[in-house]
């Protein structure tokens, strides 16, 4: 009998360390397998640790972070939003278009980020108040944002020569780039709501189980709108960079943008079955792409070939997700 006890005792233990270690691999493999490639990195190539190097990563990160910010709010309360990228093109069009009608910097922002959030707010009533499944409500937002892009530049890009304006693109604040700056400053604040607000405490019980949400009290629908609109403001800021840099509002703007943004949410541990996950993993899962990316350009590889690498980091993400839910499970 006592062998038994012994036997039951050790199973339970070793039981539990089981947990506790599988616990640490899935809240932590982001960043071990970040910390990991850039390792890699560094010894297949001797540039990719200098400062400028760094720096050109996070640069060309913090616009695909910043949608991606956004695309985690909404992925969390289980919904997914393809026009992130068409929205971004005509938050960008209309910008530019404000700036070449001679009207002052701020009113084309303010133009731009309205557009932004309203193309988001369209996209939140859909799907909460028609009940259309967020797949759906902004693929056909996308298709229409796209085709009024195209409409409204007539098919060429809006050159912009406002000199005031390349400084939010182009200009640094103690010798950081201001991409970067902004890009820090969005995911500090909703890491803030996501964690300290019951706004962000409302997104996770929305994902986690939408009729205990309902029954709960909390207000759904004004949730998912606001959710959508927050997506939809945060591509316009994406634009808005993104123009600053080229200083000109590209018709195709943003094309395929939305599946770098889902991608690196997937990447960094948000489940698309909502109700689990973060802005910090999302940044590390950006940053892993990024880094990808950086390093395939280093060694002078195919873009092709860059598109494939990507492809299979994703699908990694996947399965090592699904093979730690069925660990813990198990």
């Amino acid at each position: 009998m006592s062998n038994d006890v012994t036997v039951s005792k050790q199973e339970k233990k070793q039981s539990l360390n089981k947990i506790d270690w599988l616990s640490f691999l899935e809240k932590y493999r982001v960043v071990l397998i970040f910390f990991l490639l850039c390792i890699v990195a560094g010894f297949l190539s001797d540039a990719f640790f200098t400062t400028s190097n760094i720096m050109n990563v996070l640069r060309q990160v913090s616009i695909i972070a910043i949608i991606a910010t956004g695309m985690t709010l909404v992925i969390l309360i289980a919904g997914i939003d393809l026009s992130v990228g068409a929205v971004m093109a005509f938050s960008g069009a209309i910008l530019a278009g404000v700036l070449t009608a001679g009207l002052p910097l701020w009113v084309a922002i303010l133009a731009s980020t309205v557009v932004g959030l309203l193309f988001g707010l369209v996209n939140g009533v859909i799907v909460s108040n028609f009940g259309v499944p967020s797949f759906i409500a902004t693929l056909a937002i996308m298709v229409i944002a796209r085709g009024m892009t195209l409409v409204y530049t007539k098919g060429y890009p809006l050159v912009v020569s406002n000199e005031a304006f390349r400084f939010i693109g182009s200009g640094r604040i103690f010798g950081i780039p201001v991409p970067i700056i902004i890009m820090f400053v969005i995911i500090g604040l909703m890491f803030w709501i996501l964690r300290y607000t019951s706004f962000g405490r409302y997104i996770y019980a929305i994902g986690g189980n939408e009729e205990a949400a309902i029954l709960a009290g909390i207000r759904v629908r004004s949730i998912k709108v606001a959710v959508f609109g927050i997506a939809g403001f945060l591509s316009a800021i994406s634009a808005i960079i993104y123009t600053s840099r080229l200083m000109s509002a590209q018709p195709t703007a943003g094309t395929g943008i939305e599946l770098d943004a889902i991608a690196a949410v997937i990447i960094g541990g948000t489940s698309l079955a909502g109700g689990k996950g973060g802005v910090i993993g999302t940044l590390i899962g950006a940053l892993i792409m990024g880094v990808l990316d950086n390093l395939l350009n280093l060694m002078n590889v195919s873009p092709f070939y860059q598109n494939i690498a990507k492809g299979l980091v994703i699908l990694i993400a996947v399965l090592i997700d699904s093979r730690f839910s069925k660990l813990k499970r198990s």
